[in-house]
């Protein structure tokens, strides 16, 4: 007779590695673009700066549950970009959490393309600012992956026909609609 004891740790093992691995997964969220196109336009700083509402987003692990999402930028005197995002956990009534990070622009990409980061000065993350309106109503931003994407407005509850014009770019731009997350406000 054999004994079946050695296999209850290969079990457990094999268990957690799946469930680390769906984790992992879960956390850097499902791919909505596979051929991310390089940004559009070129980006005025000076007019791209103060407040954005989010009114959409591939769904992710640092803003789950989050609405009434904004975005602050302000262009510091050494050139880089603090970057304050602020969300209200949980509904629209939820407590209030505040994220600060900064960005530096990516050289010879037009102001159009940015590292941020949030969690100190050892990872910067790509953000591609992949179109714009001209007058800087709305921006639709991105990065390499196609795990990430956010439409911003100047407005929190844009227009029927500026949403229209947004979600027609996003498309051309070849992202999986389905995988937007609206944001209420």
């Amino acid at each position: 007779m054999t004994s079946r004891r050695p296999l209850i740790p290969l079990a457990l093992a094999a268990a957690a590695a799946v469930t680390l691995g769906a984790c992992a997964v879960m956390m850097r969220g499902r791919v909505g673009n596979r051929s991310v196109p390089e940004p559009a336009k070129t980006v005025d700083l000076n007019r791209y700066v103060g407040l954005w509402y989010e009114i959409g987003r591939y769904e992710n692990w640092f803003e789950r549950g989050c609405e009434a999402v904004t975005a602050e930028y302000r262009v510091r005197d050494n050139g880089a970009v603090q970057v304050i995002n602020t969300c209200r956990a949980g509904s629209l009534n939820g407590p209030t959490k505040v994220a600060v990070g900064r960005a530096k622009v990516v050289a010879g990409s037009g102001n159009a393309k940015l590292k941020v980061s949030f969690f100190g000065p050892f990872y910067f993350g790509d953000y591609w600012v992949l179109d714009h309106d001209p007058d800087y109503a709305w921006s639709i931003v991105g990065e390499p992956s196609g795990r990430y994407l956010w439409l911003l407005s100047r407005t929190a509850e844009p227009s029927a026909e500026t949403r229209e014009v947004i979600d027609a770019r996003v498309r051309e731009l070849g992202y999986d609609m389905s995988l937007i997350r609206r944001t209420q406000h």
